[in-house]
C-alpha cells in the first residue's frame, strides 16, 4: 500500500494538471465565498476600501468578461508557443527536457493562476443582475477579480523570463546534476530494510542456502514496464512474518517483461496466491524510469545530453563538457560513500532479502563509456574526462574504484592516440593521463 501511494504521489508531482486543478477548485470556492459576502454586506460597509470597484452592472459585466477571455487566451497561446520552443530544444537536449518542464512547479503554478482567474471571473459574472428591482453588483468580488488580473499579468512576465532560462542548456544540465546529487545523498548508503549487522558471525553467514534455487518459487512481474520503486521494508516484514528468504531479481530502473522473474522466494511451498498478491504490492512499475530509487537515471540523462551535443549535426563540445563536470561532481560524492550491502536483515539479525545493488564501478562505466566513444576526435572533451577522473581519484579510497578509474584513464589515452591527428592534442591528453595516474598511484600508496 505504501508503494502504491508513493507511485500515486510521483504521478501527481509530475502531472501538469494537478496543481492547476487544485488552484481552479480554490478559485471556485473563493468565487462563491466572495459573492456570499457581497450579498450580506451593504455598500456602506465597503466605502472605506479605496481599491473596491465602484461601477455599475454593465461595467462589471464588461470587465469580468474581458478578464475571463484574456486569461484563457493567454493560457492557451503562451503554453502552446512554449511547448513548440521546448520541442525544438528537446531535439538537442533529449526528450527528457519536456518531462522536466512538466515537473517544474513554477510552470504549473503559472498555468493554475491563469485558469483560476478565468474560472473566478466566469463564476462572478453569472451573479450580476441588471434589472432595476433586482439589481446586484458584487463590488467586492469584482475588485478581487481586478487584483487577480493584475497578479496574472505579473505571473505572465515571470513566466516568460522563467521559460527563457529553463530551456537554456546550462540550466537543464544543472537541474539534472542536482537530481543526481540528491539521489546520491538519498540512496548511498542504501537503507532498504535493516542495515547489515556488525556482528562477525552474522555478517559471515552465507547469503543463500544451497537448496534455494531448487526449492524457491519465482514471482513474475504483473505487467511490462520499468521498475520504479521497491518497498523493501514491506518485503522484509512479510518475510519475517512468514519466515521466508527472498532474492530480488531486478533493481529499480531495469525493464521487466510480464511474467519474468521479479522476486524469488524460499521456501516456495509457503507462497500462495494471497501472499503473492501482497508481494506484488511492494513493487511499482511504470512506463518510464524515475530517479526515486534509481541513481543511474540522472547519469543516463546527462550522458544523453552529452552524446547529442557531440553528434555531427549539433557539434557542441561545451555542453558535453558541462555534462562531464556534473558527472564528475556526482562521482566524487559516490567515491566517498559506502556502497550498500546486497544482504538485508530483519530486526532479529536474520537474513531476509538479497537485493542487487549499484556499484561505483558500474555507475562509472555508465557515466563515461558512451561519452568516450563519441568524443574520440574531440581533444577538449577527452581532456575534461581525464580531469574529472583526476578529481574523483583524489577522493577514491577503495582499491576497486581506483582500478576502474585507471582503466577508464587508459581507454581515454588510447582514444586520444587513435582519434587525434594533431601531435599537440596528443600531448595535452597525455599530460592529463599522467596527472590522473600520478594521483591514483599516490592514493594507492597512501
Amino acid at each position: 500500500m505504501k508503494t502504491l501511494w508513493l507511485k500515486v504521489w510521483d504521478y501527481l508531482r509530475s502531472s501538469l494538471w494537478f496543481v492547476p486543478t487544485v488552484m481552479a477548485l480554490a478559485a471556485v470556492a473563493a468565487a462563491f465565498g466572495t459573492v456570499a459576502l457581497d450579498e450580506r454586506m451593504v455598500a456602506e460597509r465597503l466605502e472605506h476600501l479605496a481599491w473596491r470597484y465602484t461601477g455599475g452592472a454593465e461595467g462589471a459585466s464588461l470587465l469580468l468578461s474581458t478578464l475571463a477571455g484574456a486569461m484563457i487566451a493567454i493560457a492557451g497561446t503562451v503554453f502552446s508557443l512554449t511547448l513548440v520552443a521546448l520541442s525544438l530544444a528537446s531535439t538537442q537536449l533529449g526528450p527528457g527536457l519536456l518531462r522536466n518542464f512538466m515537473r517544474d512547479a513554477s510552470n504549473r503554478v503559472v498555468l493554475g493562476t491563469f485558469v483560476a482567474t478565468f474560472l473566478y471571473c466566469l463564476l462572478v459574472l453569472r451573479t450580476i443582475r441588471r434589472a432595476d428591482e433586482l439589481a446586484f453588483v458584487p463590488h467586492l468580488s469584482v475588485s478581487i477579480a481586478i487584483l487577480l488580473g493584475i497578479a496574472s499579468l505579473g505571473v505572465l512576465i515571470y513566466f516568460i523570463h522563467h521559460v527563457s532560462l529553463s530551456i537554456q542548456t546550462q540550466e537543464v544540465v544543472a537541474r539534472v546534476g542536482r537530481d543526481l546529487i540528491g539521489g546520491i545523498d538519498r540512496l548511498f548508503p542504501g537503507c532498504l530494510g535493516q542495515p547489515e549487522p556488525q556482528d562477525a558471525a552474522l555478517s559471515s553467514a552465507p547469503c543463500l542456502p544451497v537448496v534455494f534455487a531448487r526449492e524457491a518459487r519465482a514471482i513474475g512481474a504483473g505487467e511490462d514496464g520499468y521498475l520504479q520503486r521497491v518497498d523493501a521494508d514491506a518485503l522484509i516484514a512479510l518475510a519475517e512474518r512468514e519466515d521466508l528468504l527472498m532474492r530480488l531479481e531486478r533493481r529499480p530502473g531495469q525493464y521487466l517483461v510480464k511474467g519474468h522473474a521479479l522476486l524469488t522466494v524460499w521456501p516456495g511451498e509457503r507462497v500462495g496466491d494471497e501472499l503473492a498478491d501482497k508481494l506484488h504490492a511492494a513493487f511499482a512499475l511504470g512506463h518510464q524510469r524515475t530517479a526515486a530509487q534509481d541513481v543511474e537515471f540522472p547519469i543516463i540523462q546527462l550522458v544523453e545530453i552529452a552524446v547529442r551535443a557531440l553528434s555531427p549535426g549539433v557539434n557542441d563540445p561545451f555542453t558535453a563538457i558541462s555534462c562531464v563536470d556534473r558527472l564528475g561532481s556526482g562521482l566524487c560524492r559516490l567515491a566517498q560513500r559506502d556502497m550498500p550491502s546486497a544482504r538485508r536483515f530483519d530486526s532479529q539479525g536474520r537474513l531476509r532479502l538479497v537485493a542487487p545493488v549499484s556499484t561505483f564501478v558500474g555507475l562509472l562505466d555508465t557515466a563515461f563509456n558512451q561519452i568516450r566513444q563519441n568524443a574520440g576526435a574531440n581533444p577538449a572533451v577527452l581532456i575534461r574526462l581525464l580531469e574529472a577522473i583526476t578529481q574523483v581519484a583524489s577522493v577514491a579510497h577503495r582499491a576497486e574504484d581506483r582500478a576502474a578509474l585507471a582503466r577508464h584513464a587508459a581507454m581515454l589515452a588510447r582514444a586520444g592516440r587513435q582519434g587525434l591527428p594533431e601531435p599537440d592534442d596528443h600531448l595535452g591528453v597525455a599530460e592529463r593521463f599522467e596527472e590522473a595516474m600520478r594521483v591514483l598511484n599516490a592514493r594507492q600508496g597512501g
